[in-house]
């Protein structure tokens, strides 16, 4: 089946049926906006792309931290028939700069933090940048009002509100999944593959105009723009942008206070606030004696839960985990003591969902059921026992890499499946089951993408540094690094001096890279074993 509601046709309902009803907050701000205050900075941000003279279909970009001015210029982005360039604000100005130019945005939107840091010279496809802050949309708003009071002299309202319904087979959003030179992949996601997510979504969870939602993940992934940005909006709902780091004191604080409908998450998130509230009361001795007695166990699992759902808020239908695997015993208490969370599967190429299952439905350890638009098949001889790479097909599929047909053609087989990198199986209800990762990638706790030859990439043009492999050791990046032993033989620098340069090295690695891609540490190692080709045997350093 395929999805098929025009996807810029929601908003415009949307932004009618809602628009007295409170759209967007930031948190622990003053800032909100109601779906009608939106749409007039949406009618505002429109006549300003008329301004610049930006047509449908090209390219704008967008940087800062998730607040209500950066939902506000996506949404203006993409209803007036621009494509959203969303970049993470974790990337380096090196790597914004690249990003704007491979995508040949006209105008670039960045918060005041992140301009100042950057080189307008260096991104000639610019007709103007613009800075937005927590707290002001525009320093041109004087000028926008003016232009909108003369456009609609009798004042904006829900009937003003119509934006034209492009085709879904339209471009919506460019998503970076790197910035680095020669290792970006601009990942093409029209109003289709959006429209699938979105529909199905609304099908499976219940949420309803007026409900809160805490926005905890950046907007610019696709994980969190889908479920935490866009679906919201289409159903009517509160949402509440943390803008900060989501530690469990602030999380906590913030699910206390707005009592969110459905909580999007990493399992990071989770897994600190288990640790938090949970272990200290398990591990007790008392606790152990006492699970052994009859009915008292069940007893104190229903204590458990009812605090652990107060201290989310109390009003949510569920807890879902996506972006990296939920540590499997973490995922078997809450289970055991029936808390309603469950593990969805997707990738920025799938905009992002693959699979999903509500808690009621849910098959431990899997990552749900694959989506009704969406077919599955797994490259092995028996895709119920033996493991291989998990291949996807269907609506939410991406068109493409943006300029690089190299790897689009790579990312899919022959007869058009999604090559996912991952490994796993499925039972005979097309539930998945990951594996492991047939890829180099490597995945942070807080579900972020780290691609070690970027670092590595990096990493080899610093002072003495031969070879090089980053490699996960327990939740920590690690730099094996073979030095440059003939450059250092003939500069004299001994063994003793090559440390102390590699400590420079990291130092100077960390300020180049994003903060999930810092590295804890350089430990020098023997030369690497290597193909004919003389690529790195990465397997043997796994």
């Amino acid at each position: 089946m395929e999805y098929s509601e025009n996807f810029i046709g929601l908003y415009t309902k949307s932004f009618r049926n809602y628009f007295d009803y409170l759209a967007l907050s930031n948190y622990g701000s003053d800032v909100k906006f109601t779906y009608g205050d939106m749409a007039k900075e949406i009618a505002k941000l429109h006549i300003l792309f008329e301004e610049q003279n930006v047509k449908q279909g090209e390219k704008i970009a967008l940087i800062g931290k998730n607040n209500a001015y950066w939902c506000i210029i996506f949404m203006a982005s993409v209803t007036y028939g621009a494509v959203i360039v969303p970049i993470l604000q974790d990337f380096s100005a090196t790597d914004v700069h690249h990003i704007v130019n491979h995508s040949g945005s006209k105008l670039l939107f960045a918060s005041d933090s992140m301009l100042k840091n950057l080189d307008e010279k260096q991104m000639p496809s610019l007709k103007a940048a613009f800075p937005f802050s927590d707290k002001n949309l525009l320093d041109m708003q004087d000028f926008l009002d003016k232009k909108l009071a003369e456009k609609y002299p009798k004042g904006f309202t829900a009937e003003d509100i119509h934006y034209p319904e492009f085709p879904n087979e339209n471009l919506v959003i460019l998503n970076y999944t790197s910035g680095t030179t020669g290792f970006s992949k601009g990942v093409l996601l029209t109003g289709n593959n959006l429209i699938g997510n979105l529909a199905f979504a609304h099908q499976e969870i219940k949420i309803k105009k007026g409900d809160n939602l805490v926005s905890l993940l950046p907007l610019a992934h696709a994980y969190g723009c889908g479920f935490e940005f866009l679906f919201p909006m289409k159903e009517g709902c509160h949402v509440i942008l943390l803008g900060k780091t989501p530690s469990p004191n602030i999380l906590l604080s913030a699910f206390k206070e707005y009592k969110p409908s459905l909580i999007i998450a990493v399992p990071l998130i989770l897994e600190k606030i288990y640790k938090r509230m949970i272990i200290p009361v398990i591990s007790k001795k008392s606790f152990a004696v006492a699970l052994k007695v009859p009915l008292l166990n069940q007893l104190l699992y229903s204590v458990i839960r009812k605090k652990l759902i107060k201290a989310f808020g109390g009003q949510f239908i569920q807890v879902v985990i996506g972006g990296a695997p939920l540590n499997a015993e973490v995922e078997e208490f809450l289970l055991k003591i029936k808390f309603p969370v469950s593990v969805g599967y997707g990738m920025t190429e799938s905009a992002p969902l693959i699979s999903f299952s509500l808690y009621a439905k849910y098959i431990p350890l899997s990552c749900g059921k694959i989506l009704p638009n969406m077919q599955v098949r797994i490259d092995s001889p028996d895709p119920y026992k033996i493991v291989g790479e998990i291949q996807v097909k269907g609506q939410n599929v991406m068109v493409g890499y943006y300029n690089n047909e190299e790897a689009t053609r790579s990312a899919f087989t022959e007869d058009g499946w999604l090559k996912t990198g991952d490994l796993g199986t499925i039972d005979k209800d097309n539930n998945i089951f990951i594996r492991g990762r047939s890829k180099d990638m490597l995945l942070s706790a807080a579900g972020q993408n780290i691609y070690p030859e970027e670092i590595e990439a990096k990493l080899n043009n610093l002072p003495y540094v031969g070879d090089s492999l980053v490699v996960d050791r327990n939740g920590k990046l690690i730099a094996l690094v073979y030095p440059d032993y003939e450059t250092a033989k003939q500069k004299g620098v001994s063994q003793d001096d090559l440390r102390k340069i590699m400590d420079e090295n990291t130092a100077v690695l960390n300020k180049m890279v994003a903060s999930y891609e810092k590295i804890a540490e350089i430990q020098l190692t023997d030369e690497f074993e290597k193909t004919p080709k003389r690529s790195i045997k990465r397997y043997l350093y796994k």
